[in-house]
């Protein structure tokens, strides 16, 4: 009893709206003392969901409950119990880990996942994860699956994006993991034109943001800008290469070099100028409109 009193107290010290952005949540609007969302446990069109910052208290207007972060994670996952919202925590703020060492820092994804079934995307918690981030399911659904693996003897289920080298990259809200090999991921049907995204959330912003692009162009998904020279020999048959990696630093030397080094690529972010990637331009209430891609 002692010990889940101590988890409960070190759990209450999370920032709600630091967790919510592990999540991929972005705050409607905000100011210094307060963030103001669309609700994480409900569906709504209007913000009526806002999280003190001084507080660390969260309250939503629609149905009149709040509480603290224990009682989100409650809520947001179906009613489980205080057990079962610390463990959540654990995985998602590993900073903030229970246990003497620090989950992510010990995990071997090479080693230790195992693939178990692939199927078409169902569930209905990964389908919560991607409308929570404003992306299409449906259009998720032609290109990845409900990937189930095992990991430290444990269960899970992601959304999982095949690579050129049948490895798997792996997200759900609670862990970004990747199943070896590592690669990136690539969609091709000959066209005449290469979109290349950092990630496979900046890939389902894309296909969601210009949903007729798939008419003109095949897709290419880096899983990590580490392998940017890898992607060359397939980028330079293309008239031109669209890149939409991510406004920061590491983004920003990847395109670079890749835009010195093909000289078909065209830098796109300004598409998103003022914003991390293409989804908080899309989950960004003000932003979110269709733009032509020519």
């Amino acid at each position: 009893m002692k010990n889940k009193k101590l988890q409960c107290e070190t759990a209450r010290k999370i920032s709600i709206t630091g967790f919510l952005k592990k999540l991929g949540i972005s705050p409607v609007r905000e100011n210094q003392n307060s963030a103001w969302y669309l609700s994480p446990i409900r569906n709504e069109n209007e913000a009526s969901f806002k999280v003190s910052k001084i507080l660390n208290r969260w309250y939503d207007h629609g149905i009149g409950k709040g509480g603290n972060i224990i009682d989100l994670v409650t809520e947001m996952n179906n009613g489980c119990n205080v057990q079962e919202a610390l463990s959540i925590l654990d995985r998602t703020v590993p900073s903030f880990s229970f246990q003497q060492q620090n989950t992510f820092a010990v995990l071997k994804p090479e080693a230790e996942i195992r693939i178990g079934k692939i199927l078409p995307i169902r569930h209905p918690a990964l389908i919560r994860y991607l409308e929570r981030r404003k992306i299409n399911p449906e259009v998720v659904g032609r290109y990845a699956r409900e990937v189930h693996y095992s990991m430290n003897d444990k269960k899970y289920f992601a959304i999982g994006l095949e690579n050129v080298s049948g490895g798997w990259e792996l997200r759900n809200p609670y862990y970004k993991n990747a199943a070896a090999p590592k690669n990136y991921s690539c969609f091709a049907t000959q066209k005449e034109m290469l979109s290349v995204t950092e990630g496979m959330f900046d890939f389902f912003s894309l296909l969601t943001l210009y949903p007729g692009l798939p008419h003109k162009s095949d897709f290419l998904v880096l899983n990590s800008v580490s392998f940017i020279k890898r992607i060359q020999k397939v980028a330079l048959p293309y008239s031109r290469v669209g890149l939409y990696l991510d406004n920061d630093p590491a983004g920003k030397k990847a395109t670079k070099q890749l835009l010195a080094d093909l000289s078909n690529s065209v830098d796109m972010s300004a598409l998103y100028v003022g914003k991390k990637d293409l989804n908080q331009l899309l989950t960004t209430p003000i932003q979110r409109q269709r733009r032509s891609v020519r």
